[in-house]
């Protein structure tokens, strides 16, 4: 087992097991609806997806249901799997638990929360926020405190490595506080337009990028699994 992280997984074929757990469709501020981003996912070797926009106070109950059925949908077809979600942004903290709880009420499979990234004006404390309330993964959360990070292990809250511009710079940081509090770690990439569905060669070379090695990333995707076991059930 590699120091500091959990059960180790070896896939036989990359190509097909890449998943990501971190995606926007023109329901925020991406530009496909969620029937191209998912047709663009499985073109470009994924097995599951899950549809995360951005939502605050505004738009929960008209985003989320919407998205429910547009996943079921697509999912039913056979091809890939594909999970709602949402990820709260730039909301104040305090509101974060509450939020979290409305958005699992309207159908959110998977809740995550838009972290203190460098390249955002993300309101300070953020970060512990999202942990507290038990959301199922920190998006790129910029230079997390180590307090913070030992919480989430304690919690299984998942934090992210993601291959996104700009919320990259801070991947090595976030993957060497896992290793020191034994945190779990998903590999996503924030997709908002075709491109960024990255497929596995690349999306490995980045999270290799980041420090981490071959059977690190092998458990980041069976953390996924988890989390996608857990929607499922």
């Amino acid at each position: 087992m590699t120091k500091g992280f959990h059960k180790i997984v070896k896939y036989p074929g990359w190509a097909f097991q890449v998943i990501d757990l971190h995606t926007h469709s023109i329901f925020s501020d991406g530009v496909l609806v969620p029937s191209e981003s998912a047709q663009r996912a499985f073109a470009a070797g994924y097995k599951t997806i899950a549809v995360t926009d951005h939502g605050d106070y505004s738009n929960l109950d008209f985003m989320i249901p919407r998205i429910v059925k547009a996943c079921t949908r697509i999912t039913q077809k056979g091809n890939i799997q594909v999970i709602p979600g949402v990820e709260l942004t730039h909301v104040d903290p305090s509101d974060i638990a509450s939020l979290a709880a409305e958005a699992r009420k309207l159908g959110a499979k998977i809740v995550i929360v838009h972290g203190e990234t460098l390249t955002e004006p993300v309101p300070a404390g953020t970060n512990l926020a999202a942990i507290e309330a038990g959301v199922d993964i920190l998006a790129h959360p910029g230079l997390i405190k180590d307090s913070e990070v030992k919480l989430a292990a304690e919690k299984g809250i998942c934090l992210e490595i993601t291959t996104r511009r700009g919320h990259s710079y801070t991947n090595g940081h976030v993957a060497q506080a896992a290793r020191k509090y034994n945190a779990k770690l998903v590999l996503n990439n924030d997709a908002h337009t075709p491109g960024d569905y990255v497929g596995a060669k690349m999306a490995m070379n980045i999270a290799r990028g980041a420090g981490l090695s071959d059977e690190e990333i092998s458990v980041m995707f069976e953390n996924s699994n988890k989390l996608i076991q857990r929607a499922c059930a």
